[in-house]
């Protein structure tokens, strides 16, 4: 291994081992005292890298050269594989991806938490690691990413108009999605017809840097009982291209159950403070999960509706959830950050009651209805900031839960209701987390009454670096 420089040209290292990979996604290895974050490489690969930044012993890379590949590579399946951003690990053997997630978690439950994670259990793997995702959000973009062969090529006819994912780090650049690996069809279809469609009829694409132009984002969300819901968020459109474009779809893809549109002209793309005009069909489309020995609970699913992206994962999350908490008839549970009252629901009907809490109210208004649909009666949900609704007077009114199940967004749970809760003493915890970083920040904290009983990471994001983790945490005698 060595270093070149001349001057101040970049720094290159050659002959550099791949030893590790970090929970970002990127492949790790030492040169020296520098530790190095490589771009798309693997543990096992021997690589020439050029270093393209650099802070004391820190420094991140991009491969010039791969000398040797790791036993764990394979040929990524998706044409925009290294530019798009949405499948860092694609060119990873399944198993090995697996394998490195359940590493990743519990090396930042040890290492953030001081949690013993000799009794973790194995990771539960995804039965479908293609066209898995029921919702995805693509951008309109009047600034196509354009790569090597389009630099090369003539600019004169050149298409600059782009509807796809964001480019990583490129805010305003938009790389051109053909076919996408995620979601079933007809997502594809659809995404490249309204393009075309655009396109031909001189719609502008929006401007993300001069927020300007007539279509800004397209959802697609699928569901497991074939119901399809569309969703255009224009920007500044006429009304003869509003009608114009969402006619087109109408006419051209009768499977839409829920055709809608937004008009956002905000500087950001949240929607959930803008109104939803409902074209054609229902303005909700309806989602399914089995129950063991029940009829399949159904969930209502509008376009600002949260609901787990990986149906199939989500059933397999649940019931283990629900198996960590070792629910009886008589159990109070307080289920926190509750969304559409997804899990709350699911085990309703092996306890007393469940009392659902949710910062979005749009969620806790679905949750409420999701009660009502599947006829179920021992839920209570109520919308608010959770450091604000969980305290003395709320549990004296609703009393001490037997457990507590959490599913907090990324950040994890503020200290107030970290606290709140380590007051509260419930005799279980269930903690689900899609970052194992934050999880064991809280675990460290909830550790002063609690011992960690379980642990299960499970996979819901094949071919990324993200994870899901459920832990049992039993209150400790005394």
């Amino acid at each position: 291994m060595s270093r070149k420089r001349k001057n101040n040209e970049p720094i290159y290292i050659t002959n550099l081992e791949i030893i590790d990979i970090a929970e970002e996604g990127r492949g790790i290895g030492k040169a020296d005292d520098l530790v190095i974050f490589v771009e798309k490489a693997i543990p096992g690969d021997v690589v020439d890298v050029r270093l393209v930044k650099k802070k004391k012993n820190l420094a991140e890379a991009v491969i010039t050269q791969l000398h040797q590949a790791s036993k764990y590579r394979v040929e990524p399946f998706c044409p925009h594989f290294g530019v798009c951003g949405g499948c860092k690990w694609q060119h990873m053997d399944y198993v090995a991806q697996l394998q490195f997630k359940q590493k990743n978690v519990e090396a930042a439950l040890q290492r953030l938490g001081k949690i013993d994670v000799s009794g973790s259990q194995k990771i539960l793997g995804a039965s479908e690691n293609q066209y898995y995702r029921n919702k995805l959000e693509y951008t309109f973009s009047n600034k196509r990413w354009l790569d090597k062969v389009d630099m090369e090529g003539e600019t004169a006819d050149r298409e600059m108009n782009a509807l796809g994912f964001h480019v990583p780090l490129r805010f305003d650049k938009i790389l051109d999605i053909d076919h996408c690996y995620l979601q079933a069809d007809p997502s594809n279809e659809i995404r490249n017809a309204i393009k075309k469609y655009a396109i031909e009829n001189k719609i502008s694409f929006y401007d993300l840097r001069n927020h300007e132009g007539a279509l800004r984002n397209l959802i697609i969300r699928t569901s497991s009982t074939g119901e399809l819901m569309v969703c255009v968020v224009f920007a500044y459109p006429n009304d003869t291209e509003i009608t114009g474009l969402m006619q087109f779809i109408k006419d051209n893809f009768k499977q839409i159950t829920s055709l809608l549109y937004i008009v956002n002209q905000k500087k950001n793309d949240t929607i959930f403070d803008q109104e939803v005009i409902c074209f054609a069909g229902r303005d909700y489309i309806f989602e399914e999960m089995p129950r063991d020995g029940k009829s399949n609970l159904k969930f209502k699913i509008g376009v600002k509706s949260f609901y787990q992206t990986n149906s199939l994962q989500a059933h397999e999350l649940y019931k283990i959830t629900k198996e960590f908490a070792g629910l009886k008839a008589t159990d109070l549970v307080y289920d926190l950050y509750t969304g559409a009252g997804t899990i709350a629901n699911f085990v309703a009907a092996d306890v007393k009651q469940v009392v659902g809490i949710e910062y979005v109210p749009s969620a806790i208004e679905d949750a409420k209805f999701n009660s009502q649909i599947n006829e179920i009666e021992n839920t209570l949900f109520y919308a608010g900031d959770m450091k604000d609704i969980l305290n003395v007077d709320f549990i004296a009114k609703h009393g001490k839960p037997d457990v507590v199940i959490t599913d907090p967004p990324r950040a994890g749970m503020h200290t107030d209701v970290v606290n709140c809760l380590l007051d509260l003493a419930a005799e279980k915890i269930v903690y689900v987390s899609c970052n194992a970083a934050t999880q064991a920040r809280d675990l460290a904290l909830l550790t002063e009454k609690y011992e960690v009983s379980a642990i299960k990471p499970v996979d819901m994001f094949p071919h990324t670096q993200h994870v899901e983790n459920v832990v049992l945490l039993v209150l400790k005698n005394g």
